[in-house]
């Protein structure tokens, strides 16, 4: 019995030599393995960023639109009108010359039209000899249907009596009528002002023969306060312009000289030919200081003119799609936007439409880009980003 209890266990001692045999060929090839494993993922992750392309990028910058560039401009009064004879004859007087002002309904010439008179003369005698008839015709007519009642006429007689009074009557209206118009063409011997102005032109001299209708005109009249300006506004600006917006005006013979004016209307549609939209401004001229017909330069308020974006010309790419940019989206991926161009500054150009400020643009982009390729933005340009 003693001498089988005192017999060692081999089996537990080889168990443990085993675990410490294992667990140092684990800790060789861990310390083996984790170099190489390390070393592999730092290649993995250089080769990952050597295949995104490092990008520059830019941001389109926001001006104003050049209004301010002066503009020519045409001031017309603001109510203008040639003045015709409506009567014939000759000019007996002519009573405003050439920068007088006048005022409605005065004065400005008179004509001696002895042929009207003439025919208002007998045209007057001619009422008389109706009004006559008529009043006779009417006591005739009375009297046959008095007549009538005692038998003394037949009824055709006093219907023909009658009838005669109404013609009678009828002459009467067609002489009257006939007399006015004849005053009408009279009082136009009186050549007068339609409106408050300045006359600007006088054709005309005392003796003269007055063609009524297919002559020239006498007089030239001209409002000129306020005044109206006329200018052809780029087809680029043209969404700048608004109602009520404010512009300057300057003219070389008043050197140092400025007037506000206010664009009152526009002519809604950019003409074909030139591609500019006609303005029509108002700027008042209470002491006549601007001439009506002068030249004048326009510079207009830029306060409601709208944004314009500017891009460096090496961002653009010309394409089968047209104009377009490269931008860098918010995941980093390329998206492609097409723009319209306005003009060219040389080494930037105005970007019209599709476009924003805040859109990061791919400077110099590679051939072959394309929508939705990874890109990555350099730390130099992202640095300086200020949306």
């Amino acid at each position: 019995m003693n001498k089988a209890s005192n017999t060692p266990a081999p089996p537990v001692r080889l168990g443990r030599i085993l675990e410490i045999v294992i667990a140092l060929v684990v800790l060789g090839l861990v310390i083996g393995f984790m170099p190489r494993w390390l070393a592999r993922q730092k290649l993995l992750a250089a080769a990952h960023s050597t295949a995104v392309p490092t990008v520059e990028v830019i941001l389109p910058t926001a001006s104003k639109a050049s209004l301010g560039t002066p503009l020519p401009a045409d001031v017309q009064p603001f109510v203008q009108a040639a003045i015709h004879a409506r009567a014939s004859g000759y000019l007996k007087n002519w009573q405003v010359d050439i920068g007088d002002h006048v005022t409605n309904n005065q004065t400005l010439a008179e004509i001696d039209s002895p042929e009207v008179d003439e025919q208002l003369a007998q045209s007057k005698a001619e009422l008389d000899q109706a009004i006559a008839a008529r009043d006779l015709a009417k006591i005739t007519a009375d009297r046959w249907t008095e007549l009538l009642k005692t038998a003394s006429v037949s009824e055709q007689e006093t219907a023909e009596k009658k009838s005669d009074y109404v013609l009678k009557q009828a002459n009467v209206e067609a002489a009257r009528a006939n007399v006015q118009r004849l005053e009408d063409t009279k009082s136009f011997d009186r050549v007068v002002a339609p409106f408050d102005g300045v006359v600007t032109l006088r054709n005309t001299d005392i003796g003269q023969l007055i063609s009524a209708g297919s002559g020239a005109e006498l007089f030239r009249l001209a409002q000129t306060s306020p005044l109206r300006v006329y200018v052809r506004v780029p087809q680029t600006f043209a969404h700048a312009i608004i109602n009520g917006q404010k512009a300057t005006l300057t003219f070389q013979d008043l050197p140092g000289r400025e007037f506000e004016a206010t664009i009152t209307r526009t002519s809604g549609a950019v003409d074909p030919s030139s591609r500019t939209l006609q303005v029509e401004l108002q700027v008042p001229n209470p002491n006549g200081e601007i001439l009506a017909g002068s030249y004048a330069q326009v510079r207009f308020s830029e306060d409601a003119a709208a944004n314009v974006l500017t891009l460096a010309d090496n961002a653009l790419i010309f394409g089968a799609q047209g104009m377009q940019v490269a931008v860098v989206g918010p995941d980093n991926k390329v998206q492609l936007h097409s723009i319209k161009l306005g003009r060219d500054f040389g080494n930037t150009v105005e970007v019209l439409a599709g476009l924003n400020a805040t859109d990061r643009v791919i400077m110099n982009p590679p051939d072959g880009i394309t929508e939705g390729t990874d890109v990555k933005i350099s730390l130099a340009t992202e640095t300086n980003l200020v949306p």
